[in-house]
C-alpha cells in the first residue's frame, strides 16, 4: 500500500484502513465520464469510459453522488480545475496496492512534474535497469489513478504517444493540456 501524503492533513487509522468504506461516483468531465474511486479518506481509482484495465464493478463500492461526499467533491472540483488549465497539481489524499514494482513505478510516475514528459526506458533505467521498459510499461498501464498520478506524462523513446489506457486521444489532450503556452504559441505560426 502507498500513501502518496499528497494531502496537507495527516492520514487517519480510517485513510489507511483498506476495508475502510468504498465508493465512486462518475464525474462528467470533458474527457467523458470519470470514474472516481474513494476508500476511507483516500482516492484509490480513477477511471476512464472504456478504461483498459477497470476493475469489477463490485469492488467500486456503491455508487454515491458526487455532491454526497466530500472527498470526491474536492476531487471533482480539482479534476475539473485541471482540465480547464487552472490546476497544475492536485492536492488529494490518494492511497495504491499494487506489488512492490508497481508501487516503485508508480512512485516515479508521481514524480514527473506537470508539462513534462519522460519514457519507460527512462523510467526503467531509474529503477536499476534499461531492461525493464516493458515491465514498467505493464506497471504504468495499471496505474489505478490516472491524472492524478501523470501516467500520461510517459511516452515512447521516440517521442510519440504509445498505449494509453483510456485511449490515445485522451492522452494527446492531457498533455495539451499541460503544453507550455511558448510551445502551443510556436505551433500556430
Amino acid at each position: 500500500m502507498y500513501d502518496t501524503g499528497t494531502h496537507a492533513d495527516t492520514p487517519t487509522e480510517t485513510d489507511m484502513d483498506p476495508r475502510a468504506e468504498t465508493r465512486h461516483a462518475v464525474v462528467e468531465t470533458s474527457l467523458g465520464g470519470l470514474t472516481v474511486v474513494a476508500s476511507g479518506g483516500a482516492i484509490t481509482g480513477l477511471y476512464f469510459p472504456h478504461h483498459w484495465y477497470m476493475p469489477p464493478e463490485e469492488s467500486l463500492g456503491r455508487r454515491v453522488d458526487v455532491q454526497d461526499d466530500a472527498l470526491l467533491t474536492r476531487a471533482a472540483t480539482q479534476l475539473g480545475e485541471y482540465l480547464d488549465g487552472d490546476r497544475t497539481t492536485f492536492d488529494l489524499p490518494t492511497r495504491t496496492n499494487g506489488d512492490a514494482f508497481q508501487e516503485r513505478v508508480w512512485a516515479l510516475l508521481r514524480e514527473i512534474p506537470f508539462g513534462e514528459t519522460t519514457t519507460y526506458g527512462e523510467l526503467a533505467e531509474r529503477l536499476g535497469s534499461k531492461t525493464l521498459a516493458q515491465s514498467v510499461g505493464q506497471a504504468v498501464g495499471h496505474n489505478p489513478i490516472s491524472i492524478i498520478v501523470a501516467c500520461h506524462r510517459v511516452v515512447g523513446s521516440d517521442g510519440k504517444l504509445t498505449g494509453f489506457a483510456g485511449g490515445l486521444k485522451r492522452k494527446q489532450r492531457l498533455l495539451e493540456i499541460e503544453e507550455p503556452a511558448a510551445v502551443k504559441e510556436a505551433r500556430l505560426f
